[in-house]
């Protein structure tokens, strides 16, 4: 007596695929033709993108929603905060974005500050909307996760604290 558990009608037509799939692969790789796993991957070569690349075009598309005030976690803010101070310096778009790139997908962790009065929900749900929308466009990855992690909500008042510290430091280093 055999205590082997039958196999569902389901279970059973997935094996069958799967079993044809494999067929159709191995004969495809006897023939030496190249198999296309995307609209990257062609049968005239293939395209290959940084994970730079990939953060640039998500960080850009987090950027563009209305209510994010900022993009990644306090140290990076600071940082940035520094270097906006040089001259010529370029701004960095990738801050706060960290992209799991394969050959035909791509996960997005994006780390936002969010303003003060605004949805989060509906914050959060737009960034991942439009970094979707942008990096399939775009790079032609299929994108399966975008997470977003709110480090911060920035208030109205943090403005003016930050607009009055700099006015008595500017007025301290005056000469009379």
């Amino acid at each position: 007596m055999s205590n082997a558990v039958p196999k569902t009608g389901r279970e059973q037509s997935r094996e069958q695929e799967a079993a044809q799939a494999a067929a159709q692969q191995a004969q495809e790789e006897a023939s030496g033709k190249q198999v296309a796993r995307g609209p990257l991957q062609t049968d005239r070569g293939v395209t290959t993108l940084d994970d730079a690349v990939v953060a640039k075009i998500a960080g850009m598309a987090a950027r563009e929603v209305p209510g994010v005030y900022d993009m990644g976690s306090a140290t990076r803010r600071a940082f940035s905060a520094v270097t906006d101070r040089i001259p010529n310096a370029q701004t960095n778009v990738t801050g706060g974005i960290s992209v799991e790139k394969g050959e035909t997908q791509t996960a997005v962790d994006v780390t936002v500050v969010v303003e003060y009065g605004a949805s989060i929900v509906e914050v959060g749900n737009a960034i991942r909307r439009n970094i979707i929308e942008q990096v399939e466009g775009t790079t032609g990855l299929e994108v399966v996760e975008v997470n977003v992690n709110v480090a911060d909500v920035h208030l109205p008042q943090d403005d003016d604290d930050n607009a009055r510290a700099s006015s008595e430091s500017n007025r301290s280093g005056e000469l009379r």
